[in-house]
């Protein structure tokens, strides 16, 4: 059975949360919500191949506005070696306030979607200090 463990962190420059769904359970801090429009965030996940063979993989980041549109999508493919681990991160920058949905996904390939880990979901609200 392919399955690889995920931790998602979320960096922003005041703030981190995290949700580890390695053995089906998540876990998201309350207090570390809340992102501001024009900060960079990184979103980062360690990825783990718990095998005693080569995995490749799709890394894919999505987030989703209040309307369920995706506003940033984006990904890179590898492959890890057996009980190797990797925390790609990805950039997103809101640009807008409102309420977000983060999402990661781990593949077999950009072509096969088939999951080597449940997907991750973290809500995040952003808010404009000019208003």
């Amino acid at each position: 059975m392919k399955f690889l463990i995920i931790l998602l962190i979320l960096f922003s420059t005041t703030s981190l949360a995290f949700a580890d769904t390695g053995y089906v359970s998540a876990q998201i801090s309350s207090d570390v919500n809340t992102l501001t429009v024009g900060n960079q965030i990184m979103i980062t996940a360690d990825i783990s191949n718990n095998q005693n063979t080569q995995q490749s993989f799709a890394y894919l980041t999505q987030v989703k506005d209040e309307h369920q549109a995706v506003i940033s999508l984006s990904w890179l493919t590898g492959s890890l070696s057996p009980r190797q681990s990797f925390s790609p991160a990805q950039s997103w920058i809101p640009t807008e306030s409102g309420l977000y949905v983060i999402e990661i996904f781990v593949w077999e390939s950009i072509d096969n979607p088939e999951a080597l880990s449940p997907p991750l979901s973290m809500t995040v609200t952003v808010v404009d200090p000019n208003t």
